[in-house]
């Protein structure tokens, strides 16, 4: 597919043709997305892939794992359309009422045509997709993350990264991204913007390792949530800067962000946990304490209990009035040898919202 720019008016034309589609096709009334007092229900799913590695694909190791090459940078959208099918049709049968979606460079976004490879979709057939999910109930919220360890899908920008130039393109990105969500007028009521893993440790076998630390990490998230509130979108990001900086995280982060901190593992309680563990389900604890609205993040990454777990500890631990909701990020990627463990992940969401029903 040949990706070409657009200009803003164009651009308008067509969300519009978009949100005349949806209001014209069947189910509506009877499946609206999640409403903001309505428990949330989420589920992640990736449509771009670039995320994981600033590696190219043809440079990867020859005897590497087909794990490790699918986590690599490729020039070409590496989502299978059936199974991206496949799974969000069983979502919108679930029960959940959001889906996640990771567009890394899953779109073709109008300011920024230069971010697309092969195969990324037009704004239009994403659009019609956005329709087809919210007939089936489901609250469509986009994710772009611009964390120093996983923004592969901003190509040659991922290495500019606070320069004047890196804060124009996120701009861009977020403007063009919440203008593909708007439906009459209405943003999405969310954007995940990432924030997770950007340590040394975790590109330690990168070509590149960039890692933001003190006033500039939060100069940047700042400048950041500060794109998406201006829209009148409400941030959020992954919690885990809090795992090695609780204080100054508890002390600096605006409580407008909401919070997904994330653990895979079995074991909740802390002191069973090896130390380096301790603080991944200490921090629900923390941010419960310090009043965060949290939507945990659990997954079957690892174990299978692990969701359920997720469900049942911060019941506990989080009030009411801060607890969100619940999302299931299986990191399972949107191809034929990973659906299964997919579609597992979706059962599982579904599990949980029949045990609280």
């Amino acid at each position: 597919m040949k990706v070409t720019s657009i200009d803003r008016r164009q651009f308008i034309k067509t969300s519009a043709m978009a949100a005349g589609a949806l209001m014209a096709g069947p189910g509506l009334a009877a499946n609206s997305p999640a409403t903001k007092t309505e428990e949330i229900w989420a589920c992640l799913l990736h449509l771009g892939m670039n995320s994981w590695k600033d590696v190219p694909l043809d440079r990867a190791p020859a005897d590497a794992s087909q794990a490790f090459k699918i986590r690599c940078m490729a020039d070409y959208l590496r989502t299978d359309e059936s199974v991206w099918r496949a799974l969000t049709d069983r979502l919108g049968k679930s029960g959940a009422n959001m889906i996640i979606i990771d567009m890394a460079e899953g779109v073709a976004l109008p300011s920024h045509p230069e971010l697309a490879v092969k195969g990324t979709w037009s704004v239009e057939k994403f659009q019609k997709e956005l329709a087809r999910l919210r007939a089936m109930g489901l609250e469509p919220i986009p994710k772009m993350n611009f964390s120093a360890c996983h923004d592969s899908w901003l190509k040659t920008y991922q290495r500019m990264v606070s320069t004047k130039k890196y804060y124009e393109v996120c701009a861009d990105v977020i403007r063009d991204v919440i203008d593909i969500f708007t439906l009459n007028g209405k943003p999405p009521r969310f954007f995940h913007l990432g924030c997770d893993e950007e340590t040394a440790e975790h590109q330690k076998t990168f070509e590149l390792a960039i890692v933001r630390q003190g006033d500039l990490w939060w100069h940047d998230l700042y400048y950041l949530v500060k794109q998406v509130e201006d829209r009148g979108v409400r941030s959020w990001i992954w919690s885990d800067y809090c795992w090695n900086h609780k204080e100054e995280f508890l002390r600096k982060m605006p409580k407008s962000v909401l919070q997904s901190n994330w653990y895979y593992g079995a074991e909740f309680d802390v002191s069973k946990l090896p130390e380096r563990r301790k603080s991944r389900v200490q921090t629900y604890v923390d941010l419960a304490e310090a009043g965060f609205d949290q939507v945990p993040t659990g997954a079957n990454w690892t174990v299978d209990t692990n969701f359920r777990g997720t469900v049942d500890f911060c019941r506990k631990v989080c009030k009411p009035e801060n607890l969100k909701g619940f999302m299931m990020a299986s990191w399972q990627r949107t191809i034929h040898e990973e659906l299964q463990k997919g579609l597992e992940a979706i059962d599982q969401i579904e599990a949980e919202i029949k045990r609280g029903a």
